[in-house]
Formats: structure tokens, C-alpha cells, sequence
């Protein structure tokens, strides 16, 4: 079992969030609001983890796999208009679970990516987990809580109160709505589920998929083929994906792959007249020649000399934005990661002032296939054991009680043009001597959504030419 000093890791570290609550006159009153109850399934209550009494399962037979059909799986028009909403209350709360979340599993990915250009969406790493909630068992379900911040914290050891699955993935797409601007800056997800041909998966496992997507891909295949699931995968997701799973065990009956995909433009565009080709440090002995795009103007910044770092605030829309970090000459990248946490980001964001930049940024764009077992094992393997591994139970996934689940793959690309989402792509230069700031040496960067601060994708940029 997991020790108490385990359990106490898997939770997040917001117990209960401060939100402002308008009341008549003008007035304000502090509503402390526990995120359970914000997303807690409908008649809660405290269930037993011992009972083998589970709900009673409604199932769908799968569609087989046929490579003539390459349509997404159909959706309810209506349910798919009820995910465009406004800014919520559960949105903001959400977002601060899930960034929470993020940066541990950014942290622990770096730690084996150490050198190397990384990419993590925190928005589909939380949604793919909430996805396999809906399908585990009570005990499972538990776990999985904790670790997504959603626990009660009233259950007892041998009970747990349940939180409604599709409330989480919902809002986890209106947070990609809220940013989807048109052709400015697009946001799409997609989602592939591959189980054997004689299972059926469970009613609410297939509406969570569409819940947390925008196209979803739910197919029957005999797993001893996986060139032709890859072939699938590739032709359905316009060659993002290819490759997604090889030697797979003949054991397993559950496949699953993700691809949150962001498409932005610079709300200020670059100069296309000052992108000249610089040299950009990779380590101390190694430089490699990278055009580095620049543009002179008035930029929201701060200088971290506690954390030894310059973040830059870049506009990418109205509903999103980029913080760019690099560090000091000197200091080490990996010193500022180790760091991280919603506080530390929380800090910046506060702290930034605004001042006129000569500013130049690698040109750059970054695809990144996660393994999400293996994200939870470099976390902690128990973890993964408990969560995905050999103790999971998946009694609630379809009509059998021995799913295993061989891969969950979590692709994300992320695609920079350098067009401006301003009709004015270059503005009269403001006047004064500006401060030079070259992001000539690896760097992280966040996407950001700007109503909720919800981090979208996270990663760093080691050598721009790869």
C-alpha cells in the first residue's frame, strides 16, 4: 500500500482555493470553495473500496478498424455547444490543479531530458488521466484523485467520495476554447483509443473521449498489427503522429494516444528585416548558428535575481500569451527548474513591468511524444504501479476486469508562425534607448491562457536548429 507520506505526495499542494464572490452593493466576500465540491458527482457520498460492488456497467460495442473510414467518431451537436461557455469558477480552480500537476511532471521529465529540447501539455497529461478515471475502480479511482488534486479530504481509508469525471473534461476544453481565436491561434485535440475487437468499452469511457476532444478515434483492432494502427494514426492526425506504438505486448488489450496540437502567431510581429542568423550557446562548448527573430518595443518583464532569470511576457492574443525564461549568463537552466511552482509563476506574473526591449527569440517550433506510464514512474513508480501499472484496476474501462493498458502516448506540437495577429505589423518604434535582451542560450517557455492561467504547454528550448 501506499504510505501516508506517498498519499500526502500524490496531492496536490491547493487544499482549498480563495475566489471572490460578488455580492449586491458592490461588496466582496471571501468564499473559500474546496475543489471536490466544484466537480463532485451528483448525490455524493463516501463509497466503500472493499465492496466488489461496482455501478452497474452500460457498454457499446467498438466499430473495427477499417482503413476506408478515417472520419472521426460522431458527436451530439448539442453537448458540443454546451462546452462553449464563459469563464468559470471551475475553470480558474481547474487551471491551478492542473498547472500544479504540470510542473511536477515537467520537472521530473527534464531530469531525463537534461540537454535536450522538451515539450509537455499539462492540459492533455491531466485530461488523458481523467479519461482513465472514468473507467477505474473504486480503489484505482482514489489514487487517481490525489494525484489530480480532487480528493474530498474527508474520505477514510476504506471510502472515497467520487467526483464527476466529464465536469473535469469539459472544463478542461472550454479552458482550449477560451484560447481558439480563429485563424489567430488555434487549439485542437485529438484523441485514439484502440482496445481488441470482441470488447466493449464502457458508455462513459467513450463520452469522456468526445468530453476532453475535439475528435476522437475509438476502434477495435487485433493488437498483433501495429503497422497498421500506426498507419491509422499517421493517416487520421495529417501525419502528426506516426510511429506511436511499436512491440507491443500481445497481452494488453487497451491502446491510447493523444495529440494536443497549438497553432499561435505573435500578436506583435517580428521584424522580418531584422531576423538575422546569431549565435545561439548551447552548453559552454558547443554553438550553433540560429536565426533569431527581433523586434524593438514596449514588453511586460522582469528580472529574477533571487532565481537569477530575465522572463519576458510575449502576446500571442487577447486569451493567450507567452512567458519566455532565461536564465542569467551563468546560471544554469536547470536551477530555475528544479524551482518551479504555480507560486514561482504566480511571482513573475506579478512582478512584471513594462519597459521598452530590443528583443530577439529563436525562431523555433517542437513536437514531443510523451509516454504517460512512464511520466507518472519518473514521478514516482509506485505511483504508475497504482495508477496505470501492474495494481491498477480498470473494472468500470469495458466487459472485462483485466484491462491493461500497454501504451498511453501523449503526442504535442507546437507550431509558431510568423505572421501577427495585428493588422499593423510593424508599429512606429518607441522612442528611447531600449534594453537588448538575446535569448542566445537555452531557455524555458510557458503558453499561457490568459482569463484562467491555465498553462497549456511548458518546455525548454536547448538548441533551436533541431
Amino acid at each position: 500500500m501506499l504510505t501516508s507520506d506517498k498519499m500526502q505526495n500524490l496531492r496536490s499542494p491547493l487544499v482549498v482555493l480563495l475566489l471572490w464572490c460578488c455580492l449586491p452593493g458592490g461588496q466582496a466576500n471571501r468564499v473559500y470553495i474546496h475543489p471536490f465540491h466544484l466537480f463532485a458527482a451528483d448525490n455524493v457520498s463516501c463509497e466503500t473500496l472493499q465492496t466488489q460492488t461496482e455501478k452497474t456497467l452500460q457498454t457499446l460495442p467498438i466499430a473495427p478498424l477499417d482503413m476506408e473510414i478515417l472520419t472521426p467518431d460522431a458527436r451530439d451537436p448539442v453537448e458540443q455547444d454546451t462546452q462553449k461557455q464563459n469563464i468559470t469558477q471551475r475553470t480558474a480552480v481547474l487551471a491551478e490543479l492542473m498547472n500544479s500537476l504540470g510542473l511536477r511532471m515537467y520537472q521530473a521529465l527534464s531530469v531525463k531530458q537534461q540537454g535536450a529540447n522538451t515539450l509537455l501539455s499539462p492540459v492533455n497529461t491531466y485530461g488523458s488521466l481523467v479519461t482513465f478515471y472514468l473507467g477505474a475502480s473504486k480503489k484505482t479511482a482514489s489514487f487517481f484523485q490525489h494525484l489530480l488534486g480532487l480528493s474530498s479530504g474527508t474520505d477514510r481509508d476504506d471510502c472515497v467520495s467520487l467526483v464527476d469525471g466529464h465536469k473535469v473534461l469539459k472544463t478542461l476544453h472550454n479552458i482550449n476554447s477560451l484560447v481558439d481565436d480563429g485563424p489567430k491561434n488555434e487549439i485542437s485535440t485529438q484523441v485514439w483509443l484502440f482496445t481488441l475487437p470482441h470488447i466493449h468499452l464502457s458508455a462513459d469511457v467513450v463520452q469522456g473521449t468526445r468530453d476532453f476532444s475535439d475528435s476522437s478515434f475509438i476502434r477495435g483492432v487485433d493488437f498483433s498489427q501495429p503497422e497498421l494502427i500506426n498507419a491509422f494514426v499517421e493517416k487520421t492526425s495529417n501525419g502528426k503522429v506516426k510511429d506511436a506504438f511499436k512491440d507491443l505486448d500481445a497481452s494488453s488489450n487497451l491502446l491510447f494516444v493523444t495529440l494536443f496540437n497549438f497553432q499561435g502567431n505573435w500578436k506583435t510581429a517580428f521584424q522580418p528585416d531584422k531576423t538575422s542568423l546569431q549565435e545561439f550557446h548551447v552548453d559552454e562548448t558547443t554553438t550553433v548558428m540560429a536565426p533569431l527573430m527581433t523586434h524593438t518595443g514596449l514588453y511586460q518583464y522582469f528580472n529574477d535575481k533571487v532565481r537569477r532569470c530575465t522572463v519576458v511576457k510575449v502576446s500571442l492574443s487577447k486569451r493567450s500569451y507567452m512567458l519566455v525564461v532565461l536564465p542569467h549568463e551563468g546560471a544554469k537552466l536547470t536551477d530555475i527548474e528544479v524551482k518551479l511552482r504555480t507560486n514561482v509563476m504566480s511571482s513573475w506574473y506579478h512582478n512584471l513591468q513594462e519597459g521598452l526591449l530590443e528583443f530577439s527569440l529563436p525562431k523555433f517550433s517542437l513536437s514531443f511524444a510523451n509516454d504517460l506510464r512512464e511520466l507518472l514512474s519518473n514521478m514516482d513508480a509506485e505511483v504508475e504501479a497504482k495508477l496505470l501499472g501492474s495494481e491498477a484496476q480498470f473494472s468500470q474501462l469495458g466487459n472485462t476486469n483485466q484491462f491493461t493498458i500497454a501504451k498511453a502516448i501523449n503526442k504535442v506540437s507546437l507550431e509558431m508562425s510568423e505572421d501577427s495577429t495585428m493588422s499593423e505589423q510593424n508599429k512606429t518604434e518607441e522612442a528611447g534607448v531600449p534594453f537588448k535582451l538575446s535569448v542566445n542560450r537555452p531557455f524555458l517557455f510557458f503558453v499561457v491562457e490568459s482569463e484562467s492561467n491555465a498553462i497549456l504547454t511548458l518546455g525548454k528550448i536547448t538548441n533551436p536548429t533541431l
